[in-house]
């Protein structure tokens, strides 16, 4: 169990701008042997679901064998046009648990279009792709609606009509209010990781959002936890919905966790020293502010080190390059402010490194669960 969340005063001496911190040593915990995950038998094969054919080859090129609990429990659902609320981790399989079925409706009947709402825009992108991957050869095509790209491109694309939109909800509220997206022609709605898109501020988008839908529609709804404001939001959204859970593990099951105190030693030497050891392959480096991630890959670059940032202050496609060139092992090392600590899904990440602390015991959590996914062992460390 973690200890209770504790916070440390301000240090006033440094000015107004520092901003609190909190102790980590109250969170950590060493993990021992990997936390054997408990065995599931699908009730359903991919093979035998009614999709089309063709989903069927492109879900055997994308090498799933079978279906996670969470597809194997929603995909039926979806089929049969139920609403459903699926509470579900990132990394259980959920994209596709509503792509699969929603795809398949779509090369049934060419008029079916699907709406995904989703908290961030790598989250999106992740989406766009993996639809482009289930979709491949069916015809069937998207639009990406998201902050920090053309809107002009954007607005061209959904003028051709796109079976499925999928976006953020500032950007989708933005093109509703000036008449390029009109929310009343979409038959099914998705709402994804509903807790983020909360925690984010976006309650308010999200409701004036689901004002404009048309009553009668399909509509999924998938979060982490549903309490609170997201109770409320499930309410609205919702009619007689199947729940359906999936019980998962801690995100830091398989983390170890580690805190390296600096005792005075220079905090770019003590992590250029954790980056040349041997078996840091694949490094997601935490830090607090914008600046002072460019500052810092300025300074790896120098060292010889070679990395990328994403933070706010980048555009979709450079955070998109960078994020590819990092999956894609080009760069060892990916810089990160928090919007990156959450619904990103990076295979085989060896170490997290809290560079500067995170502000909340919510935001560590989140930072450190990037690594020991999918029942591989993962280290975080947080320098002190």
């Amino acid at each position: 169990m973690y200890r209770r969340f504790r916070p440390h005063q301000r240090n006033f001496n440094r000015g107004p701008r520092r901003q609190p911190t909190f102790d980590p040593s109250f969170l950590v915990k060493e993990t021992g042997e990997i936390l054997p995950t408990e065995q599931f038998v699908a009730r359903h094969k991919f093979a035998d679901l009614p999709v089309a054919e063709q989903i069927k080859a492109n879900i055997i090129k994308r090498g799933y064998l079978a279906p996670t609990p969470i597809q194997d429990q929603v995909i039926p659902l979806i089929l049969d046009g139920d609403d459903v609320v699926g509470i579900a981790n990132t990394g259980t399989g959920k994209t596709a648990a509503f792509l699969i079925p929603l795809i398949s409706k779509m090369i049934k009947d060419r008029t079916q279009r699907a709406l995904v709402i989703t908290p961030t825009r790598e989250l999106a992108a992740q989406i766009e792709a993996e639809f482009r991957d289930f979709a491949a050869n069916t015809g069937l095509f998207t639009v990406l609606v998201i902050g920090g790209a053309s809107m002009g491109r954007q607005i061209e694309g959904l003028r051709r009509r796109p079976q499925m939109v999928i976006g953020t909800p500032g950007r989708l509220k933005d093109l509703q209010e000036r008449h390029f997206l009109n929310l009343n022609e979409f038959a099914t709605i998705v709402l994804d990781e509903v807790d983020r898109m909360l925690d984010m501020g976006f309650i308010h988008d999200i409701k004036e959002l689901i004002a404009h839908l048309p009553k009668v529609r399909q509509s999924l709804f998938f979060s982490a936890t549903v309490e609170g404001k997201t109770k409320e939001v499930m309410h609205q959204f919702l009619h007689e919905p199947h729940v359906i859970s999936v019980k998962s593990r801690p995100i830091t099951a398989n983390v170890n966790q580690k805190i390296v105190k600096l005792n005075g030693k220079n905090k770019i030497d003590a992590l250029h020293d954790l980056l040349i050891q041997p078996g840091f392959d694949k490094v997601l480096v935490f830090g607090r502010t914008k600046w002072g991630m460019e500052k810092l890959l300025k300074s790896l670059t120098e060292r010889g080190i070679r990395a990328v940032t994403i933070h706010g202050n980048k555009s979709q496609s450079q955070r998109q390059r960078a994020l590819t060139q990092f999956k894609r092992g080009e760069v060892k090392v990916l810089l990160a402010t928090d919007v990156a600590s959450r619904g990103l899904d990076i295979e085989q990440v060896t170490h997290v490194i809290n560079f500067d602390l995170p502000q909340t015991q919510e935001d560590y959590i989140h930072r450190i669960g990037r690594t020991g996914r999918a029942d591989k062992k993962g280290i975080a460390i947080t320098l002190v």
